[in-house]
């Protein structure tokens, strides 16, 4: 099964182009859902969180509060560190799972983590979507109403722009808007067909 792993930072439209797969008739593995799956109520995971950060991780419903969660750790590299030892390998096993279960000519795995995560290791190529850090800073905090503080934070974090593109096998541009974005997947599309043949 040929594998294409799809990252970009926050805001880069990373979501926008797995979606434009999607409707090509591409199997796409989010690493988000992948994360949200292993911290779900039940799962070891979630008793480990809250054992480690306290019970004010938690929802009323007993679902783990990410917001909570991201500021605790977004500040402190040694308990980032601590939880991402944690579920970078749950997580891992959930998108080999899912990726195993592909039946569409090419698989992508969606991840804004793929490189820093080593899930770059599941996959032949690298997609990388890009902007300018200024559109990427701008478009993250109009989408999901982050101070732009907090989404400088969520950059910083990852990997930094030059270092991303010196990974890609191929560059996504969503400097111009979402129709182009559209037509550039379009035409991966075609050549991942032509990759996957081979």
């Amino acid at each position: 099964m040929f594998r294409v792993g799809l990252t970009g930072g926050i805001g880069s439209g990373k979501s926008a182009a797995a979606g434009y797969f999607r409707e090509l008739g591409i199997h796409v593995v989010d690493a988000d859902w992948a994360a949200r799956v292993v911290v779900q109520p039940g799962r070891p995971a979630l008793e480990q969180i809250a054992r480690h950060f306290g019970a004010n991780v938690l929802l009323e419903n007993g679902e783990l509060d990410r917001a909570q969660l991201r500021v605790l750790v977004f500040d402190h590299d040694e308990e980032r560190a601590w939880l991402e030892r944690l579920l970078h390998p749950l997580i891992r096993e959930e998108i080999i799972t899912s990726l195993e279960q592909s039946s569409s000519p090419y698989a992508i795995l969606e991840s804004p983590l793929l490189i820093e995560s080593g899930q770059y290791q599941l996959v032949d190529r690298i997609c990388v979507v890009d902007l300018p850090e200024s559109l990427q800073l701008e478009r993250a905090s109009s989408r999901d109403e982050n101070h732009p503080e907090q989404i400088r934070k969520i950059m910083a974090a990852q990997l930094n722009r030059q270092e991303r593109l010196a990974k890609a096998d191929d560059v996504l541009d969503n400097s111009k808007g979402l129709a182009e974005l559209r037509s550039q997947v379009q035409a991966l599309h075609q050549k991942y067909l032509q990759l996957a043949k081979s």
